[in-house]
């Protein structure tokens, strides 16, 4: 109950004073490409219900449906602001509106693509036990992770190396999971944006 009562607060909080840099960035997505402005990705959450997650549109219109639903560096979907956006994480912003809405968390196991989710082992999908979250120690650890998947072929890549590892450091994550380890994890994440 305390961490979704201060999930709720910073939620709400972090949207009214970023309000005038959520209408900056949603204009400079809408004048660099032509599509909407948020990106809706489904992802699975807790107890392995599906829901939309927000995030600004970094890629094309329809990048979805032309190519993989991972990305590596270089990929030629992500538009000009796109590149600004996911490499200081301000598309992850909208995601505050899926706390306050409940699906998710700040820090948990970030939530993951169904296509990817059905791979989970039985214990890997003890994850879904929590909400996900805007950030984790898995995010801080693979902060530059479409370096590492530009290494080989994207899916194998993800699968066979990132995807598990990613999960470890989450379970990891379950089995400590204190108010206290959160803030943490949100203080290193502000860290390594603003390195």
């Amino acid at each position: 109950m305390i961490k979704r009562m201060f999930d709720l607060f910073v939620a709400l909080m972090g949207l009214f004073l970023t309000w005038p840099l959520l209408a900056i960035i949603a204009i400079a997505v809408k004048l660099d490409s032509p599509g909407p402005v948020f990106f809706r990705g489904q992802r699975v959450g807790r107890f392995g219900h599906r829901f939309s997650m927000y995030k600004f549109r970094s890629m094309v219109a329809g990048a979805a449906r032309k190519g993989p639903g991972i990305t590596a560096s270089g990929d030629a979907r992500v538009t000009r602001i796109g590149k600004i956006l996911r490499r200081t994480k301000l598309d992850e912003l909208p995601q505050l509106i899926n706390v306050v809405r409940g699906e998710m968390s700040l820090v948990g196991p970030r939530p993951e693509d169904p296509r990817y989710v059905a791979l989970y082992t039985p214990e890997q999908r003890r994850v879904l036990s929590v909400r996900p979250g805007v950030t984790s120690m898995a995010s801080v650890k693979y902060r530059n992770e479409e370096a590492i998947l530009s290494q080989g072929n994207l899916d194998d890549v993800y699968v066979n190396k990132v995807m598990p590892e990613k999960l470890a450091v989450d379970l990891a994550y379950l089995d400590e999971q204190t108010f206290w380890r959160d803030l943490g994890v949100l203080g290193l994440t502000l860290l390594a944006l603003f390195r």
